[in-house]
């Protein structure tokens, strides 16, 4: 039985999933896996079970077919967890069946994608704990590497927490070294975004209670709080309350140096959102194994 507080997301697919899974393969495998070449025997068949060792959250399992498909139409995928399960050490996730040469060949780069996501995914979980009961979101960061960026955001959402911009196409945030180039005020950059951009959210960054108050009269959708205190953090709470009239609410991120540590002291602060690099730029990988046995042995 899985335990999931949440609805697993969509995975996302398309051509640029082709394109990853054919360059890891391509990377790992080159000319041929001659380990395997020299060890098994091509008639010989196995099962492969791939399980945590370590409790977390589990992502990215359904690449696993596509990527074995690439190898062998002979082995068999099934998943006996969901993206999203939390796992406890020793619970199967996947089990392979087929000829053994591409089930091993398929091991590390199966593992290299479900380590890196399920360890999103589980840290992603601490955080949303962390905050619980707030009304915070956790919100990831576009400091992902380079081609994986939609998997680490669908693992940050298995995790329970939410995305931040996609990339620079849907969202404006107006960050430092833009206010350092900008060629016209900040009143006039908020309105330009609006007028060629009136479907995307309109974002602020701060670095002070002083610029703050220079931001919240433009009412832009969102203003970044970047290395406030907690104490700074209530001050700009308090100061967007006094503001706010009918309907409309400017919204409020934490961010820099935000971890489990004090996370809760932002999000009890008032803010409603707190994005934190951590959880993809620098992740632990969840220990996840493939143990391989012969169905001979079964």
């Amino acid at each position: 039985m899985s335990d999931r507080t949440h609805t697993p997301p969509a995975f996302p697919a398309g051509a640029w999933l082709d394109t990853l899974l054919d360059a890891c393969l391509a990377e790992d495998v080159g000319t041929g896996d001659v380990t395997t070449d020299v060890a098994v025997s091509p008639d010989a068949t196995a099962v492969g079970v791939i399980a945590a060792r370590t409790a977390g959250v589990v992502a990215g399992l359904p690449l696993l077919g596509p990527l074995y498909a690439r190898l062998s139409a002979d082995v068999t995928v099934d998943l006996v967890a969901s993206d999203g399960d939390r796992l406890p050490p020793g619970r199967p996730a996947a089990r392979l069946h087929g000829p053994a040469a591409p089930i091993l060949t398929g091991e590390r780069v199966a593992l290299n994608f479900l380590q890196h996501l399920s360890g999103i995914a589980t840290l992603t979980s601490r955080y949303v704990e962390a905050v619980a009961g707030t009304g915070c979101r956790i919100l990831d960061t576009r400091k992902t590497l380079p081609g994986y960026r939609a998997l680490a955001k669908y693992a940050v959402r298995c995790g329970g927490g939410h995305n931040h911009r996609l990339g620079l196409y849907d969202r404006i945030l107006l960050k430092d070294n833009h206010w350092a180039s900008r060629d016209a005020s900040l009143a006039d950059l908020v309105a330009r975004g609006r007028r060629r951009h009136p479907d995307l959210a309109i974002e602020v960054e701060v670095d002070s209670l002083d610029q703050f108050a220079d931001v919240l009269p433009l009412r832009v959708d969102w203003i970044l709080l970047d290395n406030f205190t907690p104490e700074a953090t209530r001050e700009a709470v308090r100061l967007r309350a006094a503001r706010e009239t009918g309907s409309w609410r400017t919204r409020l991120e934490s961010s820099g140096n935000l971890d489990l540590a004090n996370v809760r002291a932002y999000a009890a602060a008032g803010v409603d959102a707190c994005s934190v690099g951590r959880l993809t730029h620098s992740v632990p990988a969840l220990d996840l194994g493939l143990d391989i046995r012969t169905t001979e042995d079964r």
